[in-house]
């Protein structure tokens, strides 16, 4: 298991759910070692832009995005899955849902909003 970081805006996220759901979620994020050496599963996967790796961990109605750093698991955003399903309708990308997220710039510019964000 590593340790699970949020930045603030990942945190914002989370925290506007109800306590119950933030519960639920925070028990079902589990990683580990096999989890991200295996990558490609239904909760996880593995996106790359420029050699840099994000994992996408699927936990009921939301999406974790992260990354492993220093051993810790530094999550960059949680979205609900809708957003994400919205995005693609509105992009119309005939792609998988990983796969058109890897080949998007407002993706990547969700998760770097997230990446420079003060962790908490």
């Amino acid at each position: 298991m590593f340790q699970i970081v949020f930045n603030e805006i990942s945190a914002a996220e989370i925290s506007a759910l109800g306590t119950l759901e933030q519960l639920e979620l925070l028990e079902e994020f589990r990683v580990t070692e096999q989890d991200l050496a295996e990558g490609g599963s239904e909760k996880f996967a593995k996106l790359e832009r420029d050699g840099h790796f994000l994992y996408r961990f699927r936990a009921k109605e939301y999406r974790f995005y992260f990354e492993v750093k220093d051993g810790s698991v530094i999550v960059h955003r949680v979205l609900h899955k809708g957003t994400l399903s919205d995005f693609l309708f509105r992009s119309k990308m005939p792609l998988g849902e990983d796969e058109a997220l890897a080949g998007s710039k407002h993706f990547w510019k969700l998760i770097d909003e997230g990446r420079n964000a003060k962790r908490i």
